[in-house]
């Protein structure tokens, strides 16, 4: 089982890097990498689970996160209907996006990063993602509001770039025209 000892922290070389794509079918090591992201999720929301093992709560994580440069990354977060989005995917990729954005009005925070860094992260409203799932199921999602902005983040950590990285240095709060606040 993961726990926080074993998420990587700013500064890790490996979240700079590009990780590489996983070779499909996925191998069983790929596969139990993939499974103990998603128990990390999964464990971090579970109150009583997080309390026992000192897991700090998290909607999502990457490979690179544990130090597996690989293209895998694990969702769980509910939608704008409430209905929960369980993922945990290989090589999943912005293959469509809005030209509107969005925001959390409260910020963005990230299991690597142990400090609160203020501003807004502006992404885009809406994107489909394309990937495959643990089955070996190619998946196309539609996603918009919170899961995409969680859906970006952990993207993101597949190409090296940190949430903080697209908050304005100068302007943190700035508002970006064509974007709206969502509430977490």
């Amino acid at each position: 089982m993961l726990t926080m000892k074993d998420i990587v922290r700013e500064g890790h070389p490996v979240l700079r890097e590009k990780a590489a794509e996983v070779a499909l079918p996925a191998s069983k090591e790929d596969q139990r990498t993939l499974e103990s992201l998603m128990e990390y999720v999964k464990n971090s929301q579970n109150p009583e689970t997080a309390s026992k093992y000192g897991l700090r709560p998290g909607v999502g994580l990457a490979a690179p996160q544990i130090g597996v440069s690989k293209r895998m990354i694990a969702v769980q977060v509910y939608d704008h209907n409430h209905s929960l989005l369980s993922y945990a995917l290989f090589n999943p990729k912005i293959v469509s996006h809005s030209v509107e954005k969005a925001y959390l009005s409260s910020g963005e925070g990230c299991l690597s990063v142990d400090r609160a860094v203020p501003g807004y992260v502006h992404r885009y409203a809406r994107i489909t993602v394309k990937g495959t799932t643990l089955e070996g199921e190619a998946v196309k999602l539609r996603l918009k509001g919170l899961p995409a902005i969680v859906f970006q983040h952990e993207i993101d950590h597949l190409n090296g770039i940190m949430f903080f990285d697209h908050i304005n240095p100068k302007d943190p709060f700035h508002i970006a025209e064509d974007s709206f606040p969502i509430e977490r």
